[in-house]
């Protein structure tokens, strides 16, 4: 679609694995041309991280999600030529990303300062996993591992679970969406003063600004930590009912409620203080809500106004009319198949963004965008 918003725009993709490659597809669904720059033979090591033995072409289905809608081309930046290459690329780009280890792209001189050098108006945008500096600067950048050093585990599951890690590379994604809001902005910078500048941020960075409700609370409460419930834990700061609670076919979320009203609706005894009494409490609604099916109790709170919803699993997400009328999934078309894969998140003027190439083999447009800028 030749309107989406950043149509026009040039964005080299010099990152790889998640964080910094999902900033450069977010910024590709909004119509921005993206070109994947990828070490000449095995290409981005994403290509080979594989969450099953799932193989599409050759590359992981993780690696078709975070990299449609790119371009390929491949440079080894230890070599002069290829060098050069880039820089011609950035001289002509609107935005460039990298992950680099802090201080790597400037010993290979292309980082953001000599990249910038080459074209004031350029945004670079980085993303580290700790920042580029202090005493964690030269630990790996990965997700499990920030997640781990945020203190976040420490929110997840019940009391007596010990730290629980989220099911998702959440501190790669988040990263991500922090420095595709940077970038966007500094866009609107250049378009108002007509100049460039440098966005930075990191997986723990991100994963920090992620708990900032709760770090909130923490920092102005005498530095209290988060106490999980023993029972049927959903938020380590709020008090019962607030939980996910097995019934005799599923589960049942149970969201803010006053006490009371449950005690009526429920039939059973919920005296005592929400957050003091919390792991009692939740025991007592964990033994009432097993009686009877999700959909008995669902059809008895909602009609009460209780905010309440059933648990789904994908399979239960994907049948759902609701999701269906959404239209956040799309067919992707590769060599060997057809991808059903998720589309971006917005809808612009009521519109979803365009329909998606598939993630590009290493160096396919290379000779195409050599032609074109060198």
């Amino acid at each position: 679609m030749s309107d989406q918003p950043l149509d026009g725009l040039l964005v080299l993709d010099m990152a790889q694995f998640l964080s910094g490659p999902s900033a450069a597809l977010r910024l590709a669904d909004l119509g921005a041309r993206v070109i994947k720059v990828e070490r000449p033979g095995g290409g981005d090591i994403c290509r080979n991280l594989y969450l099953t033995d799932t193989d599409i072409g050759g590359d992981s289905t993780l690696f078709h999600a975070i990299n449609r809608n790119k371009e390929s081309i491949a440079l080894d930046y230890k070599l002069a030529a290829d060098r050069a290459m880039l820089l011609r690329l950035a001289a002509h780009a609107d935005v460039v990303i990298q992950n680099f280890r802090p201080g790597v792209a400037d010993r290979l001189g292309i980082g953001p300062d000599a990249l910038r050098a080459h074209n004031p108006r350029l945004i670079v945008g980085t993303i580290s996993g700790y920042g580029d500096g202090g005493p964690w600067v030269d630990l790996p950048g990965q997700d499990l591992l920030a997640q781990a050093l945020s203190g976040a585990m420490w929110l997840n599951g019940s009391a007596d679970d010990g730290p629980v890690p989220f099911g998702l590379s959440i501190a790669d994604m988040l990263a991500g969406h922090i420095l595709t809001q940077a970038i966007l902005a500094a866009l609107v910078r250049r378009s108002i003063k007509g100049v460039g500048g440098h966005v930075e941020t990191s997986l723990l960075e991100a994963m920090v600004d992620f708990q900032f409700e709760v770090l909130t609370t923490h920092l102005n409460d005498g530095g209290r930590p988060p106490q999980r419930a023993r029972v049927r834990n959903a938020h380590a700061y709020l008090g019962a009912p607030y939980g996910v609670y097995r019934t005799t076919d599923g589960w049942l979320a149970l969201a803010m409620t006053p006490l009371p009203r449950l005690e009526a609706l429920l039939d059973v005894r919920l005296d005592g203080d929400p957050f003091r009494d919390r792991d009692r409490l939740q025991a007592v609604l964990a033994d009432r809500l097993a009686q009877r099916t999700s959909a008995q109790w669902i059809a008895l709170l909602r009609a009460q106004d209780i905010w309440c919803a059933p648990v789904a699993d994908w399979p239960g997400l994907l049948e759902a009319e609701a999701f269906r009328r959404l239209d956040m999934l799309q067919s992707v078309p590769t060599r060997d198949r057809s991808m059903l894969m998720t589309r971006a998140a917005w809808r612009i003027d009521g519109q979803r963004a365009a329909g998606a190439s598939a993630a590009p083999h290493v160096d396919e447009h290379g000779a195409r965008i050599r032609a074109e800028f060198g």
